[in-house]
Order: structure tokens, then C-alpha cells, then sequence
């Protein structure tokens, strides 16, 4: 991608340098709590807020005691800047989208760069996570080492794959924007967790598509921003966070009725939708009978 050109997000907060920790209610939770979290969210469909907020009912009054993040302006360094050109792309494109497809404002998320853990509107996230979206404040979290797992775990590398990953999460907050994610909320809570679990699938594939209609109307708007390889090096992204590939790599076996985002097929398929069509409109994966 060449971004040079690109002007720079100002929805950005830096709570770098912190601490990491797990602090929750004014005290901690140990590792494994965090790591139950994360395998319950990403396995099973379960938002990590709930158990993570359980564990700190033991003390609720300390809530008030916690010390607010740090939110110091964002520093200049290759990655930072890198987000927040990428976030800044994303706020025109989706604005124009949203008018043309759509006839609506956009109201823009705020990313927030951390480190370790930090306190949302949707519980404390951890890094452990991977990068995130909490509809409750309307932002998107990520610790920058994700970029760095991304290379060592999945072997994934490259501007197009990190734009990716934070077009994603931006693609949650279209479907915050457009009404859908509540819908889909209310609509979980009647569900068993099988069925809970095939929602989930949905909602990741369409948050992947939208990300697609956003890659492919950027390179219609600007079409240096697109280099050659690009959009592979993205569906290689897609790929590599695939359930059925996440699920052979941690437990060696695939346990399609779990799967909460998507196997790598389909990941690369929706994908593919976006990029193919640049409409918002085309990303219906409630309405498809075949993901």
C-alpha cells in the first residue's frame, strides 16, 4: 500500500506506556482467567466482558478506585503513524459509502492503541484478544504486537494484511452504525449456543466484506493507495485466521459447530465479495443460504 499521501486519523488515543497488567475493579485477575475469556470468545461466541467483569464482582465498590488509562497524543513512530493513516482512509471511504449506498452520515470510531490491557466500555480488554471493536464506546482496540503474532503464528506480513486486520474491526462498527449488531444481540439471546455460534459466523463474515467494499473503493478513489499483490496479501490474511486453521493449530482438530468467525474458505470468500462489488449492500451473510 502507499499511504504517503494519506492524511492522518485525529480519532486516535495512545494509552501506550500505562502498564499492561489486568487490573479490574482496582485489582487483578490472574492469567487464566484471562485466557478462559479469550478461548470462551473466540471458541464459543461468549463476550469476554462477561466473564471479565465477573471476576471483579468481588469488588465492585473499587470500580471508581481504578486509575484512568493514560491518553497521551499518539506518537509518530513508522506503525502509529501507519494506523492512523489507514484509519483516516477508512473515515472518507466510509463516509462517502454511506452516502452514496446508503443516504446516511457515518459517525467515525475511535481507535485506541494499547498495551497489554486496558479498561472499555465493554469490560477490560486484553492482548490476548486480538484486536477488537466494543459497540457500548464505539472504538477499536488494538496492541500493535498483534502485527507481530501475525507474523511469527500465521506467517502473515504485509501493509495490506495490517489494514486488514483494523478494516475489520471498522467493519463492526458499520454494523453498529446501520443498526445490525443490535439487532443481532437481541436476536442471540433466544439462541442456544450452537445456533448463538453460527450468528457470530455471520457477523464476522460480513464485518470481513465490508472490509472489502472499503479496500475496493479506496483504490477506486486513489489508485496508487493499491499495489500489486495487495488484495492477495490480504485474502492470505483472511486464510490465516480461519477457525478451522486456528482450531488445528490449538487443539488439533476442527469442530465446525464452534466455529464464531468463519472457516478460512469462507473468510477469503466474503472477502473476495467486497473487493469484487465495492456495495456494502452485497455483504448480506444473514441472507445467504451458503457462507
Amino acid at each position: 500500500m502507499r499511504l504517503d499521501n494519506e492524511s492522518e486519523s485525529n480519532r486516535v488515543e495512545d494509552r501506550r506506556g500505562g502498564g499492561g497488567g489486568f487490573p479490574i475493579g482496582g485489582r487483578s485477575i490472574g492469567i487464566g482467567t484471562v485466557v478462559i475469556a479469550f478461548v470462551a470468545a473466540y471458541f464459543f461466541g461468549v463476550d469476554p466482558s462477561v466473564i471479565l467483569n465477573g471476576a471483579s464482582q468481588s469488588n465492585p465498590s473499587s470500580v471508581s478506585q481504578q486509575r484512568a488509562a493514560p491518553q497521551n497524543a499518539p506518537a509518530n513512530d513508522e506503525m502509529t503513524v501507519f494506523v492512523r493513516r489507514v484509519l483516516g482512509n477508512t473515515e472518507r471511504t466510509w463516509t462517502q459509502i454511506m452516502r452514496t449506498q446508503f443516504n446516511r452520515d457515518y459517525p467515525a470510531p475511535t481507535l485506541v492503541l494499547f498495551s497489554g490491557g486496558t479498561q472499555t466500555g465493554c469490560g477490560y480488554g486484553q492482548a490476548a484478544m486480538g484486536p477488537f471493536y466494543c459497540p457500548a464506546d464505539q472504538k477499536v482496540y488494538i496492541d500493535l504486537s498483534f502485527y507481530q503474532e501475525m507474523r511469527q503464528r500465521f506467517g502473515v506480513a504485509g501493509d495490506f494484511a495490517q489494514a486488514y486486520v483494523i478494516a475489520h474491526e471498522v467493519g463492526h462498527h458499520v454494523q453498529k452504525v446501520l443498526g445490525i449488531s443490535d439487532q443481532v444481540d437481541r436476536l442471540r439471546q433466544r439462541l442456544s449456543r450452537a445456533d448463538a455460534n453460527a450468528l457470530s459466523v455471520r457477523v464476522e463474515l460480513q464485518a470481513d466484506c465490508f472490509a472489502g467494499v472499503w479496500a475496493a473503493t479506496a483504490q477506486r478513489n486513489n489508485q496508487q493507495l493499491i499495489e500489486p499483490g495487495d488484495f492477495e496479501n490480504g485474502l492470505q490474511a483472511a486464510a490465516a485466521i480461519g477457525d478451522d486453521r486456528l482450531q488445528r493449530q490449538s487443539q488439533g482438530r476442527v469442530v465446525p459447530e464452534s466455529f464464531t468467525h468463519g472457516s478460512s474458505e469462507q473468510r477469503q470468500r466474503w472477502l473476495q465479495r467486497g473487493l469484487s462489488t465495492a456495495d456494502a449492500r452485497q455483504c448480506n451473510t444473514f441472507g445467504a443460504e451458503t457462507l
